[in-house]
C-alpha cells in the first residue's frame, strides 16, 4: 500500500521498451521496481535493454558507474506474476492491443490488494474500458510515457470516468519524484499529444508514399523549418510503426476522422515486419 508519503514501491507489467524504460527512470530515482514479463527470453531481453541504456548514460556522463550499479541493484526481473503484489503503483506496458491490456489489468487486480493505484501506459485506448476490468476502477488512471522515457521529461495523467481525485494527486507526485513534467487531460482516445502528434505524423507517412519529396528532405524540413529535434519519419521509426498503427486504429474507431486513418503503406510496413527502430528496419535502416 502506497505511505502516507506517497509511492514508495512500483511494478511494470511488460519488459519491453517503454517498460524497461520507465523501470529504469523509477530505479534512476530511487526507489525500487519490479519489471514482470511472460518468459525468461523476454526478460533477458529487458536485461539487456536496460543494460544498454544504462551504459549509454555512464558514456554519455548522465550517470557515473557506481550510481548506474545502484540503479541495477533496485530493478528487479521475474516470471512471477505474484512479485507485483507488495507494489503501491502498478503500471501496465504491454503491446497496444486491447484484448492483450484487459487480459493484463485482470491479471494485476488478481493479486494486488485494493489500495494499490493501477497505471496503464495506453497511448490512446480508453482508461475508462481499461479500468472496469478491475474491482476498484476508482484506482485506476492512464500514465503515458514517451519514448525514450529515461530522456524525455514528459508524462500525460489520463483521469477515466471513475478515477478518484486522490488516485490522481497520488499518481502526479509520484510522477514530480521521477523528475518529470506532468499534464493531465480527460480519457479521450489519444489524449493530448497523439490528437495533435498522429495526424502531423502520418501526413508525413502519405507525402512520402504518394512521391511528393524524400523521406531525408521530409525529415529535415521539419528539423530546419520548425525547429523539431527529430523529423516525422523518424519520430514514426521511433515510436514503432506498429505501436502507430495501432493508436491510428484507436483514434479512428472514437472519431472517424479520416486525418486519423493509417495509410496503405503503413499498413504494408507493419506487415513486412518493419517496424522501425526495434526491428532494425523501418523508414530508415538501423541495421
Amino acid at each position: 500500500m502506497a505511505s502516507a508519503s506517497g509511492i514508495d514501491t512500483v511494478a511494470i507489467v511488460g519488459g519491453g521498451f517503454m517498460g524497461t524504460g520507465i523501470a529504469e527512470a523509477v530505479a534512476v530515482a530511487g526507489l525500487p521496481v519490479v519489471v514482470c514479463d511472460v518468459d525468461e527470453a523476454s526478460i533477458e531481453r529487458g536485461r539487456a535493454r536496460i543494460e544498454s541504456s544504462l551504459a549509454e548514460s555512464v558514456r554519455g556522463a548522465k550517470l557515473d558507474g557506481a550510481v548506474a550499479d545502484d540503479v541495477r541493484a533496485r530493478i528487479e526481473l521475474t516470471t512471477e506474476l505474484d512479485a507485483i503484489a507488495g507494489a503501491d503503483l502498478v503500471i501496465e506496458a504491454v503491446p497496444e492491443q486491447l484484448d492483450v491490456k484487459l487480459a493484463v489489468m485482470k491479471g494485476i487486480d488478481s493479486v494486488v490488494p485494493e489500495q494499490t493505484i493501477v497505471a496503464s501506459n495506453t497511448s490512446a485506448i480508453p482508461i475508462t474500458q481499461l479500468a472496469h476490468a478491475l474491482r476498484h476502477p476508482e484506482r485506476v488512471l492512464g500514465m503515458h510515457f514517451f519514448p525514450p522515457v529515461p530522456e524525455v521529461a514528459l508524462v500525460e495523467i489520463i483521469v477515466g470516468l471513475d478515477t478518484s481525485r486522490e488516485t490522481v494527486d497520488t499518481a502526479k507526485s509520484f510522477v514530480k519524484r521521477l523528475g518529470k513534467t506532468v499534464i493531465e487531460t480527460k480519457d479521450r482516445s489519444g489524449y493530448i499529444v497523439n490528437m495533435l502528434l498522429v495526424p502531423y505524423l502520418l501526413a508525413a507517412v502519405r507525402m512520402y508514399e504518394d512521391g511528393f519529396a524524400s523521406r531525408e528532405d521530409i525529415d529535415t524540413g521539419m528539423k530546419l523549418g520548425c525547429g523539431h529535434p527529430m523529423g516525422p519519419l523518424t519520430v514514426c521509426d521511433l515510436i514503432g510503426l506498429d505501436n502507430l498503427y495501432s493508436v491510428c486504429d484507436s483514434l479512428y474507431n472514437e472519431y472517424k476522422r479520416d486525418e486519423y486513418a493509417p495509410p496503405p503503406l503503413l499498413k504494408r510496413m507493419v506487415a513486412s515486419g518493419r517496424l522501425g527502430r526495434k526491428s532494425g528496419r523501418g523508414f530508415y535502416d538501423y541495421q
